[in-house]
């Protein structure tokens, strides 16, 4: 069957699972100051936005770990404990090692029944490893001794030297483990996995040790079906995942956008790959026109694809004010016709988003920034937070509210204020937001940028608890600056109207009174549809009576 064909079956496989997310990334060589940058965002509409914080331990001999799946919060068992763990914070740990994901289901059959889901696969590698050649083994280990527990993952391992993609994907329910490939991302590129596997053909004898992959990964393939031509065309995507048209527009599409954006060579010949499913496939990897700061990454996490043919400000879908966000579900029929929504980087639905910059000749207690932010990356602020943490801060810590409570001391929720304001009328608050959000960015970062020169010279406890308290203090800072930003934009643009301005107040007349507001109405071709509307154009025409009449 042609892939061209298999697009018309369905837009959303394996691919739409819950935990739907983007990661991006950028090798050492390709950024402006030499550090690793890899993205995470946890897009679930069951996901709580919260910074998840342990400490490092030691542990007696037979103590035990349980694994809870991540997904589910159920109990999967218990594996024996390591004489010492290190400190975690998000997915992040105390060594500047840094592990995020992304999912794409595959072939359901293979979902295992193993004892280690991904979730758990990241965070306890988190607590055992200091690197990616690390956390490769450790990765790799747990799945082959205690079994997988979940479908077809991407994951990006990375620490202040160099970045990974691994793919993994279990046996299914009787065969125990998993298959996979790793690749390493060459050190002058860019690359990214948005809930499609990306790896398809990989050298079977890589002299560099670039490429790594389980044994039988083409011969189980083989055993079940889904390959039977020779070793070296072998693809892990087209064996082991559902190549449809959410996997390319819906994924493949996102990574896309980040090439387009950052890539040396144009990318306009991947758009028949992404839209069609035909010509090449889009590559794993590319080199970047220009070095990457963690600041493109940090607004690469804010696309919408912006400036494409799938720029979601400009089809009618967006609205009056130009909005770029649809509500699911993505695919929808219209006199028995198929249609689709886009599906951006950015999303409503982010419990978390993260840029990780982990930076090998920084000071040893800030080798890795967390980036965090909750609630959708285009309107949150991302805040600085140390691989030298000893506790998250409150505001984002686990237990401070979940996604049925409500608490404005939560950055979460003062996040969700602002934006879910915002979708209604974006192109009117969308400045409002960005002057507030770019303003807090980048003073944040002209200190962080400071603390790179100053840190290494403290006596390090002093210079532990000053981070801790400057990510503390951001934290709380930008919570009620959040707070304060809702309800500017509840008064500035209520029932409507856009109140006036002078020298940073609302207007009042000279009595005392409210000015007049703006009436801001709707833009051109809202008034056109009108117009042009059969069910309405004709009965919506302004009377104009003859001059006998009037």
């Amino acid at each position: 069957m042609k892939l061209a064909h298999i697009l018309t079956i369905g837009f959303m496989s394996g691919a739409s699972a819950a935990m739907a997310c983007t990661g991006l990334i950028a090798a050492p060589g390709a950024t402006a100051d030499g550090s690793t940058l890899i993205t995470y965002a946890a897009d679930s509409h069951t996901l709580y936005g919260e910074l998840y914080h342990k400490p490092a331990a030691d542990h007696p001999k037979g103590s035990m770990r349980k694994v809870v799946e991540w997904d589910t919060g159920k109990l999967l068992g218990e594996i024996p404990e390591i004489a010492h763990t290190y400190t975690t914070i998000g997915n992040m740990n105390e060594h500047g090692l840094a592990i995020t994901e992304s999912t794409w289901g595959g072939r359901h059959e293979l979902a295992g029944s193993g004892l280690i889901d991904y979730g758990s696969l990241i965070y306890i590698t988190l607590e055992r490893a200091k690197n990616a050649r690390e956390a490769l083994q450790v990765m790799t280990s747990l799945v082959k001794d205690y079994g997988y527990a979940s479908e077809g993952e991407s994951f990006t391992i990375a620490d202040p030297e160099e970045v990974w993609i691994m793919e993994m994907i279990g046996k299914g329910k009787t065969d125990k483990g998993a298959v996979w490939v790793a690749r390493r991302v060459p050190d002058d590129c860019i690359s990214g996995h948005a809930n499609h596997s990306r790896i398809h053909k990989f050298p079977l004898k890589d002299k560099s040790g670039h490429t790594l992959y389980s044994p039988d990964v083409i011969s189980f393939a083989r055993k079940q079906g889904y390959f039977n031509g020779k070793d070296e065309d072998f693809s892990f995507s087209r064996a082991y995942a559902v190549t449809d048209g959410g996997a390319l527009r819906g994924c493949d599409g996102r990574v896309w956008a980040f090439y387009n954006k950052h890539a040396a060579d144009k990318m306009d010949t991947y758009l028949d790959w992404v839209l069609k499913g035909e010509g090449e496939p889009l590559p794993l990897w590319v080199k970047p026109a220009k070095p990457l700061t963690a600041k493109d990454m940090k607004w690469m996490m804010r696309d919408h694809f912006e400036g494409t043919p799938m720029d979601m400000t400009l089809d009618v879908g967006a609205g009056a004010y130009k909005v770029p966000y649809r509500w699911r579900p993505l695919t929808y029929t219209v006199d028995s016709v198929e249609y689709t929504h886009e599906r951006a980087i950015a999303t409503q639905q982010t419990g978390f988003s993260l840029v990780a910059q982990l930076r090998k000749d920084a000071p040893e207690l800030m080798k890795g920034i967390l980036w965090f932010g909750v609630d959708d990356a285009n309107t949150c602020v991302y805040l600085p937070m140390y691989s030298c943490l000893t506790a998250a801060p409150h505001e984002v810590a686990v237990g401070n509210g979940d996604l049925l409570t409500l608490k404005w001391d939560a950055a979460f929720w003062v996040t969700n204020f602002v934006a879910n304001q915002a979708y209604n009328r974006y192109s009117q608050m969308i400045p409002d937001i960005r002057r507030v959000q770019c303003a807090m960015e980048d003073s944040i970062e002209s200190e962080v940028n400071t603390l790179y020169a100053e840190v290494g010279a403290l006596d390090p406890d002093v210079a532990k608890k000053f981070l801790n308290e400057h990510a503390a203090e951001w934290t709380k800072t930008y919570t009620d600056v959040y707070r304060n930003l809702g309800e500017y934009l509840l008064v500035k643009y209520l029932d409507g109207n856009i109140k006036k301005e002078r020298d940073g107040k609302f207007a009042r007349t000279e009595t005392g009174m409210p000015e007049s507001p703006v009436f801001g109405g709707y833009d051109e071709r809202y008034y056109r549809s009108i117009a042009n509307d059969p069910d309405g154009g004709e009965r919506l025409k302004s009377l104009i009576l003859p001059e006998d009449k009037k």
